[in-house]
C-alpha cells in the first residue's frame, strides 16, 4: 500500500511512499520528449513535455510509480485492488492502457485542468503490460501547484474528485475516505480544552492530547487520516533544504518499518521508497528503506530533447556520515 501527497511553500512539492513486500529495482527515470512510447491501441502523438520519476523498466519501455513533467503537472498510481475496473478496448476512442496512463497524461498536459479535459475524452483499458506483468488496480492522484484532484476508475464509470486535502492512498474509494475524516473533527495541533465536563478537574498532563484519537495502525484507511492531518498541520521554511526536509517528515508519519505489517509467511510490507519532486525546477529527491540520505535528480541537467532515456538506479545502501 502507498501514501502520496502534495506540498506547497515557495515551490510545489509531490510524492509518495511505495509499500510492498517486494522491489522491482526501481529507478528515477527521465524521458525526454522524443524518446518513443507507443501506445498499444491508438495512434501515438508527440508528447510536449519531459517526465522524470520512479519507473520500473522491464524492457524498454519505463512504467511510472510517480512522475512529474517539465510544466510543473504531476501524477501517481496506487494500489487500488478490486476496485478499479478498466475497460475493453472502444475502437471510437482514444483507447490509452492503465499503464500508459501517466506518460500519456504528463507527455501532454500543462496542468491539472488540461489532465481532467483529456481523461473525460479517453478510454482507459484493461489491457496488461504482458503475461509476467498482469493488470494492477490502480487509482490516481493528479495535482499542480494550483489544484488536486484524484481518478478513480470504477465499475459505473470514471470518477474525478476534487482532491483539496492534497492527500490519496488506497481503499476504500476517495468518497469514503474524505467523509470518514468527519469522525476525527475534535483533533488539534494545539492542546484541548475540558469539554468532558465542568465537574471535572481535567487537566493537559502531556504535550500532544489534541491529537489524541489520531489513528495509528497502518491501514489505508488510517494512513489517509494521519497524512491529513500532518500535512495540514504542517509548519516549515520556504527555502528547498526547508521545504524538502519537511516533506520527507510528513511521509515519514506513515513510513512502515520492517515486521510491522507482516504478510503470508515471513514477507513484511516495507516503505521501499520515498519521493519529493520539486514540481516547480523538475528536481527529484528520494530515499529508499536501505538508504535514508536524500538523493536527487535534476531534469534541467540533461538533454530534453533526446530519444534516449536516462536512469538512475535508486540507491538502496546506506551512507553514514563519519564526523569523527
Amino acid at each position: 500500500m502507498c501514501t502520496a501527497i502534495t506540498y506547497k511553500t515557495k515551490n510545489f512539492y509531490f510524492g509518495r511512499t511505495l509499500d510492498l513486500e517486494y522491489s522491482y529495482s526501481e529507478e528515477v527515470v527521465i524521458m525526454p520528449k522524443k524518446f518513443s512510447f507507443p501506445l498499444r491501441h491508438s495512434k501515438t502523438r508527440a508528447r510536449k513535455y519531459a517526465i522524470i520519476g520512479t519507473a520500473f523498466v522491464p524492457d524498454t519501455i519505463p512504467l511510472f510509480y510517480d512522475a512529474a513533467n517539465e510544466a510543473g503537472l504531476c501524477m501517481a498510481g496506487l494500489n487500488f485492488p478490486e476496485n478499479a475496473k478498466y475497460n475493453k478496448v472502444n475502437e471510437n476512442r482514444t483507447n490509452v492502457a492503465q499503464f500508459e496512463l501517466i506518460p500519456f497524461i504528463l507527455g501532454n498536459c500543462a496542468d491539472t485542468e488540461e489532465a481532467v479535459k483529456l481523461i473525460r475524452k479517453i478510454n482507459i483499458t484493461d489491457t496488461a503490460y504482458s503475461r509476467k506483468l498482469p493488470l494492477t488496480d490502480l487509482h490516481w492522484i493528479i495535482a499542480d501547484k494550483n489544484e488536486c484532484v484524484t481518478v478513480e476508475c470504477v465499475a459505473d464509470g470514471v470518477k474525478i474528485y476534487d482532491n483539496t486535502a492534497g492527500v490519496l492512498t488506497n481503499n476504500p474509494p476517495f468518497n469514503m475516505q474524505t467523509f470518514n475524516l468527519n469522525n476525527y473533527i475534535n483533533l488539534s495541533p494545539g492542546q484541548p480544552k475540558n469539554t468532558f465536563s465542568s465537574k471535572l478537574e481535567l487537566k493537559n498532563y502531556t504535550k500532544g492530547l489534541g491529537a489524541a484519537g489520531l489513528p495509528g495502525d497502518l491501514s489505508s484507511q488510517a494512513r489517509f487520516v494521519r497524512a491529513v492531518f500532518t500535512k495540514l498541520n504542517s509548519v516549515s521554511g520556504k527555502s528547498e533544504e526547508q521545504s524538502v526536509n519537511q516533506f520527507f517528515h510528513i511521509l515519514g508519519s506513515v513510513s512502515q518499518p520492517r515486521g510491522s505489517n507482516r504478510l503470508d509467511g515471513d514477507k513484511y510490507e516495507i516503505t521501499v521508497y520515498t519521493s519529493c519532486c520539486n514540481a516547480s525546477d523538475g528536481v527529484y529527491y528520494y530515499t529508499t528503506y536501505g538508504n535514508h540520505r536524500i538523493n536527487a535528480v535534476d531534469i534541467r541537467k540533461v538533454n530534453l530533447q533526446s530519444d534516449e532515456l536516462y536512469r538512475y538506479p535508486h540507491i538502496n545502501k546506506e551512507s553514514f556520515n563519519k564526523q569523527n
